[in-house]
């Protein structure tokens, strides 16, 4: 195909032939890091040039005004890095990495206008929707992009079965051009569940990152971790060009990082939780479908965004209701420091990844390591639930579990960013925790600077 051959032309003015896919995939992801480091520079200085700051208030911790466009600088890093240095095993890899960088390209520049002047709700589900239909790549009755027909179950059966009537014809009536051979009446719409699941995947996991960007570096870290697995483990099943390019994603997502990390200098904003959702759902259905590795990794975050809908919904609210229970508020409700629960967050994601890469490799007693390794999880997830209400009952805390109904912003959404972070920390000194009447002195170097930023 003609892309493969511009593939192939731009890689042997940089590599030879012969050149080991290891060698190829290091110098990938340190260029990409390299290039979002350097690049968040020249994204921050634009910002102050032009004015797009988000400017400290009286509900944000912040007080200095802090660009929010991180994810162009991870963006344009990846774009860079993944052209030098990517190398498609397929013609479809090739298909699939344009439909990926087109539908980046859509959701950040939709998502940066968002983070400058705002959207309302709707508009961002929308930009979310056409950016799955773009990775589909549906045209001429096939789709193109990935489609999301089965994931494994790491006790040997798949969980959906391809070969169920519904996903025999991935074809989709309403785009097949009416002059094309395959425009007959024969096809249908037997696609529909296979897109709709492909659908709820890839927006589950752009809103799932969105979500957890409550505080400096935890999405960024937690995404980067991911990423780190998704290469490792694509790398042990010999899909070489699907681990350079999650070498080159996870190179990006790290190299913003160091700017994001508590206090940032920049926040990624909604331009970048939706390009790292977007990924990581797009890497973890590259090369058979590795959601069951994809949910293990991000299983925290996940399940913490499903508790809380769940608990949203049991309370007759909506699921885009504000409140204050996410993870990594009820850490906060601990006394931890915003660094401290960054900490918590990647060892959490570290157990997850490993067990992804344990589930992956064994062979022998496969089941009775996966079954020890996924009681290891449940005892963690377990103890730190007891830990943390332990700690919320020393400190006298109680959750507030209702919130404003509309944010203070006006937009009846789940925030992310300064709103949400800024939120979380100035109500913890104030609304958000009910200190004890015994109490006499702050229990932490962290309580200390919130009562001296935001005193009774």
């Amino acid at each position: 195909m003609v892309q493969a051959d511009i593939f192939s032309m731009h890689r042997l003015l940089l590599f030879p032939p012969g050149i080991p896919d290891i060698i190829t995939l290091l110098i990938g992801g340190v260029a990409a890091f390299l290039f979002a480091y350097l690049l968040t520079f020249a994204v921050r200085a634009l910002c102050y040039k032009l004015g797009w700051l988000d400017q400290p208030a009286a509900r944000r911790v912040h007080t200095k005004a802090v660009p929010r466009l991180g994810g162009v600088a991870m963006f344009v890093a990846f774009a860079l890095a993944s052209f030098l240095f990517y190398k498609p095993g397929s013609s479809n890899e090739v298909i699939i990495y344009w439909l990926l960088m087109a539908a980046s390209l859509f959701l950040v520049i939709v998502n940066a206008y968002d983070d400058i002047v705002g959207l309302k709700p709707l508009p961002k589900i929308l930009a979310q929707t056409i950016a799955v239909l773009i990775i589909l790549g549906p045209w001429d009755g096939v789709f193109h992009g990935i489609l999301l027909f089965t994931f494994n179950n790491p006790f040997g059966r798949e969980i959906m079965n391809p070969n169920l009537p519904w996903y025999q014809q991935p074809t989709f009536f309403l785009l097949i051009h009416p002059a094309s051979p395959a425009a007959q009446p024969g096809i249908s719409l037997a696609a529909i569940p296979a897109v709709l699941l492909t659908w709820f995947w890839a927006a589950g996991m752009m809103n799932t990152v969105n979500w957890i960007d409550g505080m400096d570096g935890l999405a960024t870290g937690v995404v980067g971790i991911a990423g780190l697995f998704i290469t490792i483990i694509s790398f042990i099943l010999q899909q070489q060009s699907i681990a350079i390019l999650a070498a080159i994603f996870t190179g990006a997502v790290l190299g913003f990082l160091p700017h994001n990390w508590n206090p940032a200098k920049i926040f990624m904003g909604d331009s970048g939780s939706m390009f790292l959702g977007l990924g990581l759902a797009v890497l973890s259905v590259m090369g058979g479908a590795k959601l069951a590795l994809a949910l293990m990794v991000l299983g925290v975050p996940i399940i913490d965004v499903a508790v809380v809908i769940m608990n949203r919904i049991r309370r007759r609210q909506s699921p885009l209701h504000y409140d204050k229970t996410h993870l990594h508020h009820r850490l906060m409700a601990t006394g931890l420091s915003v660094k401290q629960i960054c900490y918590v967050m990647y060892g959490l994601a570290l157990i997850f990844g490993l067990l992804a890469v344990t589930l992956s490799g064994i062979q022998h007693y496969a089941h009775f390591f996966k079954f020890i390794g996924l009681g290891l999880v449940v005892l963690t997830m377990v103890g730190l639930i007891i830990w943390m209400d332990y700690r919320q009952r020393q400190r006298g805390v109680r959750i507030n579990l209702g919130g404003p109904e509309t944010p203070p912003n006006g937009d009846a959404k789940e925030r992310s960013d300064s709103d949400e972070k800024a939120e979380a920390i100035t109500q913890q000194g104030s609304k958000f925790i009910n200190s004890s009447p015994g109490r006499s002195r702050p229990d932490s170097p962290y309580d200390e600077q919130l009562h001296a930023r935001f005193p009774h």
